[in-house]
């Protein structure tokens, strides 16, 4: 039997404790936050299926170990509760589309609760006296939804118990999860106590109740605090700044608690009560730092304060000419205008100073400084130079300090003189266009004229493109933009650009230097491995994909360092090399190398007459049993991939050993005529020891010599099935039936319309647990029938002549036959190749009792078989039949019940 299309069989998913999966029109599996979830995914299909995990909002490999996500079970450890949602399992063998199963996870949890208490809006005091009504709010995040219960003391709170008591949900809250409101109206003495919210989700998974107890009584306030420190607080860097918070109010006493701006505080940060210490405070650590009280009465109460620390930086300076004239130079007799910025924290406390030629200078009628002129930058000050005179030639200074001192002052130093000329920007001959190679380091260059040189700045020109190192715009003093390790994304047309940063304040200066990146020939295929058989031909095509230079491309078809053929492209961007009879020396690895001036790009083909790996048949459920104590054996199925992709296979070369040992037994397996694609191969290994489990290897062989290998574990296991998986073991429905047997558990199992039939547990007396039986209500009639089939199990000769004593097998399973229409069950020993009908192995009839009982019934088949579970429909609809744990052993049945008068065969029932 071959199945020549994949087909996911079904999905199954283990319970965790207290759990089942819930039966809705989708799958839902429940599991507790902080629990292994284990996902398995039972594939049948040949070639054996690849599979693959993937989660609703896409692939799960960047979340989970990526062999996990190929493997049949998707392992997550500690699982949270982000992690739920809907996951699929896919399989796909190159036969027909792609199979592929859901299953939704919900992840179960249940946080902590907290209870918070208002006063009535309107009769907002500090304190609750009587004749106030107060709110105990008691909210928790859960999964499934949380179920409250209120408490006073010991006695419990409910609604119309208490006059002065109500219990209610909001009609509204913004809080997360779910919320429950205890209403005191008009406090009472007895209202004084302590109140516990007691949050439960039914122990679902597990999952045992959460408490919380407030205690309420008549100085319970909502709390205040105050910060012992100024707003602002202005330090310089280096200095240890602490900030002092105290509670002046709330009862119970409230818990104090720092945050900052930046949604964390330092990290060589100290929190000591209410005392917050930041040593050696840096300028990133400045921001505002508040101080939370909270005990859950009313709202928090938060102070805040504001650090400032002090600093200067990024001093610059521009040059004005005479703004009424066209040009741009500096002339005798007319007005310059000198600007100086810097960047000061606070900038309030930015002083500023000139020098002339070392000279303090003060503002006067032709040499005016400002420095709050609304129109200029904040952080500016300007010298305005009128009328130019030579003897207004010189360096003059503008110095920057912080009032508070303590910051080390910036000065800036400019030359104003008859050589004080405006910048001009050229692109030095043979710099554009740059032609450099991938992976090199190349300088674009632009030359500055002018004086004093302002700074240069680059960006690409030809696209909305960052620079190399990411930012949109690079600074560069020298005029030169050094590229290292140039990369092909990297060509185009670079702009650069004066500022009017320590420079002239003039309309920029640019030009454009064009960057033209070479590489080698990209191609395809990089590596390509072809299998072909002895005197067929061999057709090699290596294809061009992009390269720059594009033209004069050159290439050379190589055997090892042999060549083959060269050749140049011309319209074409791809070349073939055909081997027309393949031989033994024509095994081996060709190349083809396709040249331009940057280099070369390679493809390579492995030749080979190597056989494709045989791919073992897995859908035999268990292994063969001989009718032998201490030996097994196992029949050995598959198919071999691509048989006429290369020389018939002669021979394959088994190799088995016991796992644990170092030692291989090989043998041959000779080969008649000629594999066919999707033909399945067998060969019967024997005196296997029970109960080891073997690693077994299969090698193709032809004429090239060896194949490549498969291997795969072989281990014993006796057959047992108790339904828990949906799976149900590889049993089946008969197809020519007339109704389907059904899974199900006690648990989710409808009696409504049927009380007195079934069974109320599975047979190992759990009500979650699962087993099959039949529903004979309506529109079922007497005399129905439901088939359920095993898998098939294998039988193996000891000799290649037959089977001269046929091997004996117990079948056993566990019935439940109860109320008073009960029709028949009976179990029937079905061989391959045999077409006739023969009578039940074993039957019962009758109402047996609500209890399980167990039956027992020998088997000697001679051929593979099957074993039909037969339940029969009696005349009406209490008349439910279930069984639960199939069993297969080897050898005759041991301890055989009574015979029973309902059965007709060896077999026989316990009670």
């Amino acid at each position: 039997m071959l199945f020549l299309h994949s087909f996911l069989h079904t999905v199954s998913f283990p319970r965790c404790t207290n759990c089942s999966e819930e039966r809705h029109t989708e799958r839902v599996y429940t599991i507790r936050e902080g629990e292994t979830l284990e996902l398995t995914c039972l594939v049948t299909g040949h070639p054996r299926p690849q599979i693959r995990w993937t989660k609703t909002a896409g692939s799960v490999s960047d979340r989970f170990q990526d062999s996990s996500v190929f493997n049949e079970t998707l392992h997550i450890s500690k699982i949270q509760r982000h992690q739920g949602g809907r996951y699929y399992c896919k399989a796909e063998n190159g036969l027909g589309s792609p199979a592929i199963k859901s299953i939704r996870v919900d992840v179960y949890y249940l946080d902590d609760p907290l209870v918070t208490v208002h006063q009535s809006v309107g009769e907002a005091k500090e304190q609750f006296y009587y004749e106030r009504t107060v709110f105990l709010r008691c909210v928790a995040n859960s999964n499934p939804p949380v179920r409250y219960s209120w408490h006073r003391g010991r006695d419990v709170l409910s609604q119309g118990s208490d006059k002065g008591v109500e219990i209610y949900e909001p009609f509204f809250t913004q809080l997360q999860g779910e919320t429950k409101i205890l209403k005191l109206k008009n406090l009472r003495p007895q209202d004084y106590a302590n109140y516990s919210c007691i949050a439960s989700v039914r122990n679902v998974c597990g999952i045992s109740d959460r408490n919380i107890v407030f205690k309420l009584t008549n100085k319970t306030a909502s709390p205040s605090i105050k910060l012992l420190v100024e707003d602002p607080i202005v330090v310089n860097p280096g200095q240890t700044v602490s900030l002092v918070c105290i509670t002046t109010g709330g009862e119970p006493n409230p818990t104090l608690s720092w945050v900052s701006s930046s949604d964390s505080l330092p990290e060589k940060s100290v929190v000591k009560g209410g005392t917050l210490t930041l040593p050696a405070i840096t300028s990133d650590e400045a921001g505002v730092y508040s101080c939370v009280a909270s005990n859950n009465v009313g709202n928090p109460a938060k102070k805040s304060t504001t650090i400032v620390v002090r600093a200067l930086k990024k001093g610059r300076f521009w040059i004005t000419p005479d703004p009424y004239h066209n040009d741009d130079n500096i002339q005798i007799g007319r007005e310059v205008k000198i600007s100086c910025q810097v960047e000061a924290t606070p900038p309030e406390e930015l002083i500023f100073g000139w020098l002339k030629n070392g000279r303090a200078m003060r503002s006067s009628e032709r040499m005016v400084i400002t420095q709050t002129d609304p129109d200029i930058s904040p952080g500016t000050t300007n010298l305005d130079i009128i009328d130019l005179k030579f003897t207004d030639f010189g360096t003059y200074t503008c110095v920057a300090a912080l009032k508070g001192g303590g910051i080390p002052e910036i000065s800036i130093d400019v030359n104003i003189s008859s050589t004080t000329v405006p910048p001009n920007l050229t692109v030095p001959r043979g710099k554009s266009p740059l032609v450099v190679r991938e992976g090199d380091t190349v300088e674009l260059e632009c030359l500055v004229s002018g004086k004093p040189k302002p700074i240069i700045l680059w960006s690409r020109a030809d696209k909305e493109a960052p620079m190399p190192d990411g930012s949109l715009q690079a600074e560069s003093y020298d005029g030169v933009l050094r590229i290292v390790n140039v990369s092909r994304e990297m060509t185009g047309s670079y702009r650069c650009q004066t500022s009017q940063f320590n420079g002239f304040n003039v309309k920029p200066r640019e030009a454009v230097v064009e960057l033209i990146v070479q590489y080698p020939p990209s191609v395809e295929p990089v590596l390509l491995e072809m299998r072909q058989g002895l005197g067929r031909p061999v057709v090699m095509n290596c294809r061009v994909l992009r390269a720059h230079p594009s033209r004069v491309l050159r290439y050379e078809w190589r055997l090892g360092n042999r060549l083959l053929h060269a050749g140049h492209f011309d319209q074409s961007d791809e070349t073939e090399y055909t081997v027309k009879s393949l031989n033994r020396e024509g095994w081996g690895e060709y190349t083809c190398d396709v040249n331009n001036e940057a280099g070369a790009g390679r493809c390579t083909f492995l030749v080979t007459g190597k056989a494709y790996p045989p791919e073992f048949y897995y859908d035999t459920y268990s292994p063969l049993w001989q009718n032998r104590p201490t030996v097994y054996g196992f029949k050995l199925q598959w198919t071999q991939m691509n048989p006429n992709a290369v020389d018939r296979i002669v021979a394959y070369r088994l190799g088995i050993r016991q796992t644990g040992l170092q030692r291989w037994w090989e043998q041959e397996i000779p080969v008649d005529g000629t594999i066919t694609k999707g033909e399945l191969n067998t060969h019967n290994l024997t005196e296997l020891i029970k109960p080891a489990a073997y690693e077994v290897r299969l090698t193709p062989i032809t004429r090239f010599g060896e194949g490549d290998s498969t291997i795969r574990i072989i281990t014993y296991r006796e057959f047992h099935c108790s339904f828990e998986e949906e799976p149900i073991c590889m049993f089946t429905q008969d197809k020519n039936d007339d109704f389907d047997w059904t899974r199900h558990s006690a648990a989710t199992r409808d009696t409504k319309y049927t009380p007195n039939t079934g069974p109320s547990d599975d047979r190992s007396g759990s009500k979650q647990g699962f087993y099959m039986y039949i529903e004979t209500s309506r529109p079922r009639k007497e005399g129905e029938v439901a088939r359920l089939v095993s898998p098939f199990f294998n039988v193996v000769p000891k000799n290649p002549y037959g089977i001269a004593n046929p091997p004996a097998y117990c079948f056993s399973f566990f019935f439940h036959m109860y109320g008073k229409h009960i029709g028949t069950l009976n179990a029937f020993l079905r061989q391959k190749g045999q077409t006739a009908a023969e009578g039940p192995a074993w039957s019962l009839s009758g109402n047996q009792g609500d209890r399980w009982k167990q039956a027992k019934v020998s088997i000697h088949p001679t051929a593979s078989f099957q074993v039909v579970l037969e339940g029969i429909r009696g005349p009406g609809i209490e008349g439910d039949i279930a069984i639960d744990d199939v069993t297969l052993e080897e050898g005759e049945c041991r301890d055989l019940p009574p015979i029973s008068k309902h059965k007709n065969t060896e077999g026989g029932v316990y009670p």
